[in-house]
């Protein structure tokens, strides 16, 4: 989360080009002092302390973001890890309890400004996606195809309600030296799209195993295709 004069910075850096601009509020940040592992067996212990926990942080996320819209951000995206590889790290119905009440204090503030919001969320959130929709979250990230999100149940079911940002998986396809892989991942993905619904980009943040030449090799690549 940036401070006032850096969110003021950046915009002033992209207005000119009028590149849109989004802050980035994180809704899991207790995992740090808390630790993963015991964050999620907090959830089964300590469900009572959680929600005023929860209800803090959420609060004090609506207030940034409701800053951050005062200074002209176009869109505020939430930050919170709910995936392992094949499913949710918790069961819906925590999810319904837990996390969605305290999603939606932010979320609703957001789309009363009639802002745009974005969910960070690694790993399979499959099972709660309708939930995610419902909140009222206009983009996804990353929507990763490496943990079991289907990007073509995506575009035939959910294009018309999302949009995701996403498509290069760091996990499987970029920085592994298969530049003939990775080549025809981006054209694939970049394929499934090219009448909308994504905005095309890294799955997370690029690792440091990969060489600035495959990394630029990427861009180009996408830079190419998308005309």
């Amino acid at each position: 989360m940036l401070p006032r004069e850096r969110v003021i910075e950046v915009l002033e850096h992209r207005r000119p080009d009028r590149m849109p601009v989004y802050a980035w509020v994180r809704a899991n940040a207790n995992n740090g002092p808390f630790g993963i592992e015991n964050h999620l067996m907090y959830l089964a212990l300590y469900e009572d302390d959680l929600h005023r926990v929860y209800q803090r942080q959420a609060e004090w996320n609506r207030r940034y973001a409701m800053n951050c819209l005062d200074l002209g951000v176009d869109m505020i995206h939430v930050s919170d890890d709910w995936g392992a590889q094949n499913g949710l790290m918790f069961s819906p119905d925590t999810w319904q309890r837990m996390i969605r009440p305290y999603h939606k204090i932010t979320c609703d503030a957001v789309k009363q400004r009639g802002a745009y919001l974005s969910l960070h969320c690694d790993g399979n959130f499959r099972a709660v996606l309708d939930g995610v929709i419902e909140l009222g979250y206009d983009v996804v990230h990353p929507f990763q195809e490496s943990a079991g999100m289907d990007l073509t149940e995506f575009r035939d079911r959910y294009r018309d309600r999302l949009t995701v940002m996403g498509g290069l998986c760091i996990q499987t396809t970029l920085g592994f030296g298969k530049r003939a892989f990775l080549e025809q991942e981006i054209r694939r993905v970049m394929g499934m799209f090219r009448d909308g619904g994504m905005l095309f980009c890294t799955s997370h943040f690029v690792q440091d195993h990969c060489s600035m030449d495959e990394l630029t090799f990427a861009f180009d690549l996408v830079r190419d295709l998308r005309g």
